[in-house]
């Protein structure tokens, strides 16, 4: 599994952004997929979670309403779309990987996943 993220900018309080993460390694049934963030001087936050089959969804209560996370098994992408865009979602964001235990499990602690992606910055200005 190869993560990379890609997407991110600087955009206006507001505003929407589409973030993508792609698998360019082997596909692994049952990847479960995450999204998190690190702004500076925090702890790496987590965001949105989706199951392998895409039929279980689970959002952090910061972003929920916001943000939509989905995914395209036979593209090996996860984009999450960020609406509504505030300053306090500036961070570097990071998408992740594990195999779950089964196509519908999800996860939502760092702890969890096994792959990471580089990040991509995202910078929300007021």
């Amino acid at each position: 599994v190869q993560l990379q993220a890609s997407g991110g900018g600087l955009v206006q309080s507001g505003c929407s952004l589409r973030l993508s993460c792609v698998n360019s390694g082997r596909a692994v049934a049952n990847l479960a997929m995450g999204w998190f963030r690190q702004a500076p001087g925090k702890e790496r936050e987590f965001l949105a979670a989706i199951s392998w089959s895409g039929g279980t969804t689970y959002y952090a209560d910061s972003v929920k309403g916001r943000f939509t996370i989905s995914r395209d098994n036979t593209k090996n992408t996860v984009p999450l779309q960020m609406n509504k865009l505030k300053p306090e979602d500036t961070a570097v964001y990071y998408c992740a990987a594990v195999r779950g235990d089964y196509s519908e499990s999800y996860y939502y602690t760092v702890r969890d996943y096994d792959y990471w992606g580089q990040g991509t910055q995202v910078t929300v200005s007021s």
